[in-house]
Protein backbone atom coordinates (compact mmCIF):
# COMPACT_ATOMS: atom_id res chain seq x y z
CA UNK A 1 0.00 0.00 0.00
CA UNK A 2 1.48 3.31 -1.13
CA UNK A 3 1.39 5.60 1.94
CA UNK A 4 0.83 8.62 -0.30
CA UNK A 5 -2.85 9.41 -0.69
CA UNK A 6 -4.76 12.17 -2.40
CA UNK A 7 -8.41 12.43 -3.41
CA UNK A 8 -7.71 11.15 -6.92
CA UNK A 9 -5.27 8.35 -6.07
CA UNK A 10 -8.13 5.88 -6.52
CA UNK A 11 -7.85 6.41 -10.28
CA UNK A 12 -4.74 4.23 -10.37
CA UNK A 13 -6.75 1.22 -9.15
CA UNK A 14 -9.36 -1.04 -10.76
CA UNK A 15 -12.80 0.57 -10.45
CA UNK A 16 -15.70 -1.76 -9.66
CA UNK A 17 -19.19 -0.71 -10.75
CA UNK A 18 -17.73 1.91 -13.10
CA UNK A 19 -20.06 4.02 -15.23
CA UNK A 20 -19.07 4.74 -18.83
CA UNK A 21 -19.95 8.20 -20.15
CA UNK A 22 -19.96 8.88 -23.87
CA UNK A 23 -18.74 12.46 -23.45
CA UNK A 24 -15.81 12.59 -21.06
CA UNK A 25 -15.34 16.33 -21.45
CA UNK A 26 -18.94 16.90 -20.41
CA UNK A 27 -18.31 14.80 -17.30
CA UNK A 28 -15.20 16.82 -16.45
CA UNK A 29 -17.13 20.11 -16.77
CA UNK A 30 -19.81 18.86 -14.41
CA UNK A 31 -17.28 17.59 -11.88
CA UNK A 32 -15.39 20.89 -12.01
CA UNK A 33 -18.63 22.71 -11.23
CA UNK A 34 -19.44 20.40 -8.31
CA UNK A 35 -15.93 20.95 -6.94
CA UNK A 36 -16.66 24.68 -6.62
CA UNK A 37 -20.02 24.28 -4.86
CA UNK A 38 -20.31 24.61 -1.06
CA UNK A 39 -19.94 21.51 1.14
CA UNK A 40 -23.21 19.77 1.91
CA UNK A 41 -22.06 18.78 5.42
CA UNK A 42 -19.39 20.25 7.69
CA UNK A 43 -16.26 18.88 9.40
CA UNK A 44 -17.74 19.70 12.84
CA UNK A 45 -20.78 17.54 12.13
CA UNK A 46 -18.58 14.71 10.86
CA UNK A 47 -16.40 14.89 13.97
CA UNK A 48 -19.46 14.82 16.22
CA UNK A 49 -20.63 11.66 14.49
CA UNK A 50 -17.20 10.07 14.94
CA UNK A 51 -17.43 10.83 18.65
CA UNK A 52 -20.91 9.33 18.90
CA UNK A 53 -19.92 6.22 16.95
CA UNK A 54 -17.13 5.76 19.47
CA UNK A 55 -19.91 5.64 22.07
CA UNK A 56 -21.57 2.88 20.06
CA UNK A 57 -18.27 0.97 20.09
CA UNK A 58 -18.19 1.29 23.89
CA UNK A 59 -21.82 0.07 24.17
CA UNK A 60 -22.93 3.51 25.37
CA UNK A 61 -25.26 4.21 22.42
CA UNK A 62 -27.25 2.42 19.72
CA UNK A 63 -26.88 3.13 15.99
CA UNK A 64 -29.94 3.31 13.75
CA UNK A 65 -28.95 3.38 10.08
CA UNK A 66 -32.12 3.50 8.01
CA UNK A 67 -33.87 4.68 4.89
CA UNK A 68 -34.40 3.75 1.26
CA UNK A 69 -32.38 1.26 -0.73
CA UNK A 70 -32.06 4.02 -3.32
CA UNK A 71 -33.63 7.47 -3.28
CA UNK A 72 -35.28 8.99 -6.30
CA UNK A 73 -35.27 12.62 -7.35
CA UNK A 74 -39.07 12.54 -7.59
CA UNK A 75 -39.35 11.50 -3.91
CA UNK A 76 -37.81 14.80 -2.80
CA UNK A 77 -41.05 16.25 -1.45
CA UNK A 78 -42.13 17.72 1.86
CA UNK A 79 -44.47 14.79 2.49
CA UNK A 80 -41.96 12.03 1.78
CA UNK A 81 -39.13 13.63 3.75
CA UNK A 82 -41.40 14.36 6.71
CA UNK A 83 -42.71 10.78 6.80
CA UNK A 84 -39.19 9.34 6.58
CA UNK A 85 -37.92 11.45 9.46
CA UNK A 86 -41.06 10.75 11.48
CA UNK A 87 -40.56 7.01 11.08
CA UNK A 88 -36.88 7.24 12.05
CA UNK A 89 -37.80 9.28 15.15
CA UNK A 90 -40.54 6.80 16.09
CA UNK A 91 -38.22 3.81 15.63
CA UNK A 92 -35.51 5.42 17.72
CA UNK A 93 -38.01 6.36 20.46
CA UNK A 94 -38.92 2.68 20.83
CA UNK A 95 -35.23 1.76 21.16
CA UNK A 96 -34.50 4.52 23.68
CA UNK A 97 -37.46 3.49 25.81
CA UNK A 98 -36.44 -0.16 25.94
CA UNK A 99 -32.64 0.08 25.97
CA UNK A 100 -32.23 3.31 27.97
CA UNK A 101 -29.49 4.27 25.53
CA UNK A 102 -29.18 7.28 23.24
CA UNK A 103 -29.79 6.44 19.59
CA UNK A 104 -27.47 7.77 16.90
CA UNK A 105 -29.62 8.41 13.83
CA UNK A 106 -27.96 8.04 10.43
CA UNK A 107 -30.35 8.22 7.50
CA UNK A 108 -29.88 6.65 4.09
CA UNK A 109 -31.01 9.99 2.73
CA UNK A 110 -29.85 13.16 0.95
CA UNK A 111 -27.48 11.36 -1.43
CA UNK A 112 -28.37 7.65 -1.69
CA UNK A 113 -29.06 7.84 -5.43
CA UNK A 114 -26.56 5.34 -6.88
CA UNK A 115 -27.49 1.70 -7.38
CA UNK A 116 -24.88 -1.07 -7.83
CA UNK A 117 -25.83 -3.78 -10.29
CA UNK A 118 -24.63 -7.31 -10.90
CA UNK A 119 -24.94 -6.92 -14.68
CA UNK A 120 -24.29 -4.07 -17.10
CA UNK A 121 -27.49 -4.89 -19.00
CA UNK A 122 -31.00 -6.00 -18.13
CA UNK A 123 -33.87 -7.32 -20.21
CA UNK A 124 -37.14 -5.41 -20.32
CA UNK A 125 -39.73 -7.15 -22.44
CA UNK A 126 -37.99 -8.24 -25.60
CA UNK A 127 -35.31 -5.55 -25.38
CA UNK A 128 -31.90 -5.56 -23.74
CA UNK A 129 -31.02 -2.16 -22.27
CA UNK A 130 -28.37 -0.73 -19.99
CA UNK A 131 -29.17 -1.46 -16.36
CA UNK A 132 -30.72 1.28 -14.28
CA UNK A 133 -27.94 2.58 -12.04
CA UNK A 134 -29.86 5.13 -9.97
CA UNK A 135 -31.13 8.64 -10.60
CA UNK A 136 -27.66 10.16 -10.48
CA UNK A 137 -26.61 8.03 -13.47
CA UNK A 138 -29.55 7.32 -15.78
CA UNK A 139 -33.34 7.10 -15.87
CA UNK A 140 -35.69 4.32 -14.85
CA UNK A 141 -37.48 4.60 -18.20
CA UNK A 142 -36.00 2.05 -20.66
CA UNK A 143 -35.55 4.88 -23.20
CA UNK A 144 -33.47 6.93 -20.75
CA UNK A 145 -30.63 4.59 -19.91
CA UNK A 146 -27.69 6.55 -21.35
CA UNK A 147 -25.55 7.82 -18.43
CA UNK A 148 -25.82 11.60 -18.21
CA UNK A 149 -23.22 13.67 -16.29
CA UNK A 150 -25.82 16.36 -15.60
CA UNK A 151 -27.51 13.90 -13.25
CA UNK A 152 -24.52 14.18 -10.90
CA UNK A 153 -25.13 17.91 -10.64
CA UNK A 154 -28.82 17.27 -10.02
CA UNK A 155 -27.86 14.77 -7.31
CA UNK A 156 -25.89 17.50 -5.54
CA UNK A 157 -28.83 19.89 -5.52
CA UNK A 158 -31.40 17.26 -4.54
CA UNK A 159 -29.11 16.16 -1.70
CA UNK A 160 -28.66 19.72 -0.48
CA UNK A 161 -32.39 20.42 -0.77
CA UNK A 162 -33.31 17.26 1.15
CA UNK A 163 -30.84 17.94 3.95
CA UNK A 164 -31.94 21.56 4.15
CA UNK A 165 -35.52 20.44 4.76
CA UNK A 166 -34.43 17.81 7.29
CA UNK A 167 -32.52 20.46 9.22
CA UNK A 168 -35.49 22.81 9.07
CA UNK A 169 -37.79 20.10 10.45
CA UNK A 170 -35.46 19.17 13.29
CA UNK A 171 -34.88 22.78 14.40
CA UNK A 172 -38.55 23.75 14.31
CA UNK A 173 -39.86 21.42 17.01
CA UNK A 174 -40.79 18.44 14.81
CA UNK A 175 -38.54 16.14 16.88
CA UNK A 176 -39.94 17.27 20.22
CA UNK A 177 -40.63 14.43 22.63
CA UNK A 178 -43.68 16.35 23.78
CA UNK A 179 -45.70 15.27 20.72
CA UNK A 180 -44.31 11.98 19.33
CA UNK A 181 -47.77 10.97 18.09
CA UNK A 182 -47.34 13.49 15.28
CA UNK A 183 -44.48 11.51 13.76
CA UNK A 184 -46.29 8.46 12.46
CA UNK A 185 -49.02 7.11 14.72
CA UNK A 186 -51.76 8.30 12.37
CA UNK A 187 -50.39 5.92 9.72
CA UNK A 188 -50.29 2.80 11.92
CA UNK A 189 -53.25 0.55 11.07
CA UNK A 190 -52.47 -2.35 13.42
CA UNK A 191 -54.56 -2.00 16.64
CA UNK A 192 -52.04 -3.99 18.68
CA UNK A 193 -49.12 -1.90 17.45
CA UNK A 194 -51.03 1.31 18.15
CA UNK A 195 -51.53 0.13 21.73
CA UNK A 196 -47.81 -0.56 22.11
CA UNK A 197 -46.98 2.90 20.75
CA UNK A 198 -49.53 4.59 23.00
CA UNK A 199 -48.18 2.77 26.05
CA UNK A 200 -44.68 4.11 25.39
CA UNK A 201 -45.96 7.63 24.74
CA UNK A 202 -47.99 7.57 27.96
CA UNK A 203 -44.95 6.42 29.90
CA UNK A 204 -42.88 9.18 28.32
CA UNK A 205 -45.50 11.80 29.21
CA UNK A 206 -45.53 10.59 32.80
CA UNK A 207 -41.74 10.84 32.96
CA UNK A 208 -41.79 14.41 31.62
CA UNK A 209 -44.55 15.39 34.04
CA UNK A 210 -42.60 13.87 36.93
CA UNK A 211 -39.49 15.81 35.92
CA UNK A 212 -41.43 19.08 35.90
CA UNK A 213 -43.04 18.25 39.25
CA UNK A 214 -39.70 17.83 41.02
CA UNK A 215 -38.35 21.02 39.47
CA UNK A 216 -36.29 19.64 36.60
CA UNK A 217 -36.74 21.47 33.31
CA UNK A 218 -37.07 18.64 30.74
CA UNK A 219 -35.82 20.90 27.95
CA UNK A 220 -32.46 21.18 29.73
CA UNK A 221 -31.86 17.44 30.06
CA UNK A 222 -28.85 16.44 27.89
CA UNK A 223 -29.92 13.95 25.26
CA UNK A 224 -26.48 12.47 24.67
CA UNK A 225 -23.33 12.14 26.72
CA UNK A 226 -20.93 13.09 23.96
CA UNK A 227 -22.27 16.27 22.45
CA UNK A 228 -25.12 17.18 20.23
CA UNK A 229 -27.76 19.82 20.79
CA UNK A 230 -28.80 18.45 24.16
CA UNK A 231 -32.53 19.27 24.28
CA UNK A 232 -35.74 17.28 24.10
CA UNK A 233 -36.87 19.34 21.12
CA UNK A 234 -33.85 18.84 18.86
CA UNK A 235 -31.76 15.81 17.89
CA UNK A 236 -28.64 15.19 15.89
CA UNK A 237 -29.34 13.61 12.54
CA UNK A 238 -26.74 12.45 10.04
CA UNK A 239 -26.82 11.51 6.37
CA UNK A 240 -25.20 8.61 4.57
CA UNK A 241 -24.92 6.89 1.22
CA UNK A 242 -22.89 4.20 -0.45
CA UNK A 243 -19.70 5.78 -1.78
CA UNK A 244 -20.16 4.27 -5.21
CA UNK A 245 -19.56 7.12 -7.70
CA UNK A 246 -15.96 8.02 -6.93
CA UNK A 247 -15.78 10.90 -9.41
CA UNK A 248 -18.61 12.58 -7.52
CA UNK A 249 -17.12 11.76 -4.12
CA UNK A 250 -13.74 13.17 -5.13
CA UNK A 251 -15.36 16.42 -6.33
CA UNK A 252 -16.85 16.89 -2.85
CA UNK A 253 -13.71 15.94 -0.94
CA UNK A 254 -12.19 19.00 0.68
CA UNK A 255 -9.22 19.59 2.97
CA UNK A 256 -10.03 21.24 6.30
CA UNK A 257 -8.40 21.78 9.66
CA UNK A 258 -9.78 19.34 12.22
CA UNK A 259 -12.09 21.41 14.45
CA UNK A 260 -10.24 22.11 17.70
CA UNK A 261 -13.31 21.43 19.85
CA UNK A 262 -13.30 17.82 18.67
CA UNK A 263 -9.58 17.17 18.96
CA UNK A 264 -10.27 14.50 21.56
CA UNK A 265 -11.74 12.28 18.83
CA UNK A 266 -8.23 11.74 17.50
CA UNK A 267 -6.76 9.66 20.29
CA UNK A 268 -3.38 9.34 18.57
CA UNK A 269 -2.50 13.02 18.39
CA UNK A 270 -2.02 15.75 20.97
CA UNK A 271 -2.17 18.49 18.35
CA UNK A 272 -5.21 17.52 16.33
CA UNK A 273 -6.33 21.16 16.21
CA UNK A 274 -3.33 21.96 13.99
CA UNK A 275 -3.90 19.08 11.59
CA UNK A 276 -5.65 19.18 8.27
CA UNK A 277 -7.53 16.19 6.89
CA UNK A 278 -9.61 15.38 3.85
CA UNK A 279 -13.35 15.25 4.51
CA UNK A 280 -15.95 13.95 2.13
CA UNK A 281 -18.52 16.72 2.41
CA UNK A 282 -21.29 14.96 0.46
CA UNK A 283 -22.45 13.08 3.59
CA UNK A 284 -21.46 12.49 7.19
CA UNK A 285 -21.10 8.71 6.80
CA UNK A 286 -20.27 6.63 3.71
CA UNK A 287 -20.02 2.92 3.26
CA UNK A 288 -18.22 0.43 1.02
CA UNK A 289 -20.55 -2.11 -0.53
CA UNK A 290 -20.13 -5.85 -0.80
CA UNK A 291 -19.36 -5.45 -4.53
CA UNK A 292 -16.68 -2.77 -4.12
CA UNK A 293 -14.56 -3.88 -1.15
CA UNK A 294 -11.66 -5.38 -3.15
CA UNK A 295 -8.44 -4.78 -1.22
CA UNK A 296 -6.59 -3.47 -4.26
CA UNK A 297 -9.63 -1.69 -5.71
CA UNK A 298 -10.38 1.98 -6.21
CA UNK A 299 -13.04 2.23 -3.52
CA UNK A 300 -10.85 0.94 -0.70
CA UNK A 301 -8.08 3.25 -1.87
CA UNK A 302 -10.41 6.25 -1.74
CA UNK A 303 -11.99 5.35 1.61
CA UNK A 304 -8.66 4.94 3.39
CA UNK A 305 -7.89 8.63 3.01
CA UNK A 306 -11.06 10.39 4.15
CA UNK A 307 -11.67 11.53 7.70
CA UNK A 308 -15.37 10.58 7.72
CA UNK A 309 -16.51 7.57 9.71
CA UNK A 310 -17.10 4.75 7.25
CA UNK A 311 -19.11 1.56 7.03
CA UNK A 312 -18.01 -1.74 5.49
CA UNK A 313 -20.55 -4.31 4.34
CA UNK A 314 -19.50 -7.76 5.56
CA UNK A 315 -21.15 -10.71 3.81
CA UNK A 316 -20.72 -14.48 3.64
CA UNK A 317 -17.94 -14.22 1.04
CA UNK A 318 -15.72 -12.15 3.34
CA UNK A 319 -12.76 -14.22 4.52
CA UNK A 320 -11.37 -13.70 8.02
CA UNK A 321 -7.93 -12.59 6.87
CA UNK A 322 -9.48 -10.37 4.21
CA UNK A 323 -11.51 -8.53 6.83
CA UNK A 324 -8.47 -7.80 8.98
CA UNK A 325 -6.39 -6.69 6.00
CA UNK A 326 -9.22 -4.37 5.01
CA UNK A 327 -9.38 -2.88 8.50
CA UNK A 328 -5.60 -2.44 8.50
CA UNK A 329 -5.87 -0.46 5.25
CA UNK A 330 -8.75 1.86 6.10
CA UNK A 331 -7.90 2.35 9.80
CA UNK A 332 -4.18 1.60 10.30
CA UNK A 333 -3.96 3.65 13.51
CA UNK A 334 -7.01 1.90 15.01
CA UNK A 335 -8.84 5.16 15.68
CA UNK A 336 -12.08 4.88 17.63
CA UNK A 337 -15.28 5.92 15.92
CA UNK A 338 -13.87 5.36 12.46
CA UNK A 339 -15.21 1.98 11.28
CA UNK A 340 -18.66 0.41 11.46
CA UNK A 341 -19.04 -3.17 10.25
CA UNK A 342 -22.44 -3.78 8.66
CA UNK A 343 -23.06 -7.54 8.57
CA UNK A 344 -25.44 -8.91 5.92
CA UNK A 345 -25.18 -12.67 5.68
CA UNK A 346 -28.76 -13.89 5.31
CA UNK A 347 -30.70 -15.78 7.96
CA UNK A 348 -29.44 -19.18 6.78
CA UNK A 349 -25.76 -18.14 6.74
CA UNK A 350 -25.26 -15.89 9.75
CA UNK A 351 -24.54 -18.82 12.09
CA UNK A 352 -21.71 -19.98 9.82
CA UNK A 353 -19.85 -16.67 9.55
CA UNK A 354 -20.57 -14.04 12.20
CA UNK A 355 -18.82 -15.65 15.18
CA UNK A 356 -15.61 -16.15 13.20
CA UNK A 357 -15.62 -12.55 12.06
CA UNK A 358 -16.23 -11.30 15.60
CA UNK A 359 -13.41 -13.35 17.05
CA UNK A 360 -10.84 -12.39 14.41
CA UNK A 361 -11.64 -8.67 14.86
CA UNK A 362 -11.43 -9.00 18.65
CA UNK A 363 -8.02 -10.64 18.28
CA UNK A 364 -6.81 -7.87 15.95
CA UNK A 365 -7.58 -5.09 18.44
CA UNK A 366 -9.46 -3.02 15.86
CA UNK A 367 -12.19 -0.89 17.45
CA UNK A 368 -15.39 -1.31 15.45
CA UNK A 369 -19.12 -0.89 15.85
CA UNK A 370 -21.06 -3.99 14.83
CA UNK A 371 -24.48 -3.47 13.29
CA UNK A 372 -26.82 -5.94 11.62
CA UNK A 373 -28.30 -5.46 8.15
CA UNK A 374 -30.99 -8.18 8.11
CA UNK A 375 -32.37 -6.99 4.78
CA UNK A 376 -29.89 -7.60 1.95
CA UNK A 377 -29.20 -11.27 2.51
CA UNK A 378 -32.89 -12.15 2.69
CA UNK A 379 -34.31 -11.02 -0.64
CA UNK A 380 -36.51 -13.44 -2.57
CA UNK A 381 -38.94 -13.50 -5.48
CA UNK A 382 -42.61 -14.07 -4.70
CA UNK A 383 -44.83 -16.44 -6.65
CA UNK A 384 -46.29 -13.37 -8.30
CA UNK A 385 -42.85 -12.36 -9.61
CA UNK A 386 -42.19 -9.42 -7.26
CA UNK A 387 -38.92 -8.94 -5.42
CA UNK A 388 -39.70 -9.12 -1.71
CA UNK A 389 -38.50 -10.01 1.77
CA UNK A 390 -40.15 -11.96 4.55
CA UNK A 391 -40.52 -10.24 7.90
CA UNK A 392 -39.96 -13.50 9.78
CA UNK A 393 -36.64 -14.11 8.00
CA UNK A 394 -35.49 -10.57 8.78
CA UNK A 395 -36.24 -11.20 12.46
CA UNK A 396 -34.44 -14.57 12.30
CA UNK A 397 -31.18 -12.95 11.19
CA UNK A 398 -31.51 -10.16 13.73
CA UNK A 399 -32.18 -12.65 16.53
CA UNK A 400 -29.18 -14.76 15.51
CA UNK A 401 -26.93 -11.70 15.54
CA UNK A 402 -27.99 -10.78 19.05
CA UNK A 403 -27.35 -14.30 20.36
CA UNK A 404 -24.01 -14.76 18.59
CA UNK A 405 -22.65 -11.42 19.80
CA UNK A 406 -23.62 -12.32 23.36
CA UNK A 407 -21.92 -15.72 23.13
CA UNK A 408 -18.75 -14.11 21.74
CA UNK A 409 -18.52 -11.50 24.49
CA UNK A 410 -19.48 -8.81 22.00
CA UNK A 411 -22.58 -6.67 21.59
CA UNK A 412 -24.72 -5.73 18.63
CA UNK A 413 -24.43 -1.96 18.41
CA UNK A 414 -27.19 -1.17 15.95
CA UNK A 415 -29.22 -2.06 12.90
CA UNK A 416 -29.21 -1.05 9.24
CA UNK A 417 -32.75 -1.14 7.89
CA UNK A 418 -34.37 -0.44 4.55
CA UNK A 419 -37.74 1.07 5.37
CA UNK A 420 -39.91 3.88 4.14
CA UNK A 421 -42.45 6.32 5.41
CA UNK A 422 -43.94 6.78 1.94
CA UNK A 423 -47.73 6.78 1.72
CA UNK A 424 -50.05 6.75 -1.22
CA UNK A 425 -52.72 9.38 -1.83
CA UNK A 426 -55.15 7.58 0.48
CA UNK A 427 -52.60 7.56 3.30
CA UNK A 428 -51.73 3.86 3.10
CA UNK A 429 -48.21 2.45 3.54
CA UNK A 430 -46.37 0.56 0.83
CA UNK A 431 -46.78 -3.21 0.46
CA UNK A 432 -43.35 -4.58 -0.46
CA UNK A 433 -42.35 -7.04 2.30
CA UNK A 434 -44.31 -10.04 3.59
CA UNK A 435 -45.55 -10.54 7.14
CA UNK A 436 -45.42 -8.25 10.15
CA UNK A 437 -48.25 -7.44 12.54
CA UNK A 438 -50.54 -6.79 9.56
CA UNK A 439 -49.65 -10.26 8.17
CA UNK A 440 -49.11 -9.03 4.61
CA UNK A 441 -49.53 -11.86 2.09
CA UNK A 442 -48.15 -12.44 -1.40
CA UNK A 443 -51.52 -11.59 -2.92
CA UNK A 444 -51.32 -8.13 -1.31
CA UNK A 445 -47.81 -7.23 -2.45
CA UNK A 446 -49.00 -5.63 -5.66
CA UNK A 447 -51.47 -3.29 -3.96
CA UNK A 448 -48.96 -0.52 -3.25
CA UNK A 449 -45.60 -1.77 -4.48
CA UNK A 450 -43.69 1.47 -5.14
CA UNK A 451 -39.97 0.61 -4.90
CA UNK A 452 -37.88 0.75 -8.06
CA UNK A 453 -35.03 -0.87 -6.16
CA UNK A 454 -35.17 -3.31 -3.21
CA UNK A 455 -38.35 -3.94 -1.18
CA UNK A 456 -38.71 -1.89 1.99
CA UNK A 457 -40.49 -2.39 5.28
CA UNK A 458 -43.49 -0.09 5.66
CA UNK A 459 -44.61 1.93 8.70
CA UNK A 460 -46.15 -0.95 10.61
CA UNK A 461 -43.43 -3.47 9.80
CA UNK A 462 -40.69 -1.00 10.75
CA UNK A 463 -42.27 -0.26 14.11
CA UNK A 464 -42.79 -4.00 14.62
CA UNK A 465 -39.01 -4.41 14.38
CA UNK A 466 -38.41 -1.42 16.65
CA UNK A 467 -40.77 -2.77 19.29
CA UNK A 468 -39.16 -6.19 19.25
CA UNK A 469 -35.64 -4.77 19.58
CA UNK A 470 -36.87 -2.50 22.36
CA UNK A 471 -38.40 -5.45 24.19
CA UNK A 472 -35.20 -7.43 23.81
CA UNK A 473 -33.14 -4.70 25.48
CA UNK A 474 -35.78 -4.13 28.13
CA UNK A 475 -35.82 -7.81 29.06
CA UNK A 476 -32.04 -7.93 28.93
CA UNK A 477 -31.90 -5.13 31.49
CA UNK A 478 -34.43 -6.85 33.73
CA UNK A 479 -32.81 -10.25 33.23
CA UNK A 480 -29.56 -8.95 34.65
CA UNK A 481 -31.51 -8.27 37.84
CA UNK A 482 -32.93 -11.77 37.87
CA UNK A 483 -36.43 -10.77 36.72
CA UNK A 484 -36.35 -12.70 33.44
CA UNK A 485 -34.46 -15.70 32.20
CA UNK A 486 -32.39 -15.89 29.03
CA UNK A 487 -35.17 -17.58 27.08
CA UNK A 488 -37.55 -14.71 27.76
CA UNK A 489 -35.04 -12.27 26.37
CA UNK A 490 -35.38 -13.82 22.91
CA UNK A 491 -39.02 -14.92 22.88
CA UNK A 492 -40.31 -11.62 21.57
CA UNK A 493 -37.89 -11.76 18.62
CA UNK A 494 -38.27 -15.38 17.66
CA UNK A 495 -39.68 -17.34 14.77
CA UNK A 496 -39.50 -17.52 11.00
CA UNK A 497 -43.26 -16.93 10.75
CA UNK A 498 -45.11 -13.95 9.31
CA UNK A 499 -46.82 -13.48 12.66
CA UNK A 500 -45.09 -11.68 15.51
CA UNK A 501 -44.64 -13.61 18.71
CA UNK A 502 -46.36 -11.71 21.47
CA UNK A 503 -47.74 -8.87 19.31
Amino acid sequence: MDPRWHPSSWKSRPVAQAVTYSDQQHLERVLSKIATLPPIVTPSEIERLRHQLAQVQRNEAFLLHAGDCAESFDACTHENITHKIGLILSFSLFIIWGARLPVIRVGRIAGQYAKPRSSKYEKIGDSQVLSFRGDNVNGLDPDDRTPDPERLLRAYFYSATTLNHVRALLTSGFASLHHPRDWSLAHVRSPSLRRKFEKIVEGLSDALDFSRTIGVDPSSIPYEKGGGRGTLAEVDFYTSHEGLMLDYEEALTREFTIPSSTSSTNSNSNSAEAETKHYNTSAHFLWIGDRTRSLDGAHVEYFRGIRNPIGIKVGPTMQDDELIRLLDIVNPDKEVGKVTLITRYGATKVENHLAGHIKIVQKSGHPVAWICDPMHGNTLTSSTGLKTRHFGTIIDELTSCLKIHEKCGSRLGGVSMEFTGELNEEGFSVTECLGGSMELTEEELGLRYQSFCDPRLNFEQSLDVAFLISNYFKKERKGKNGEDGDDAVYTELGGSTPKLAGV
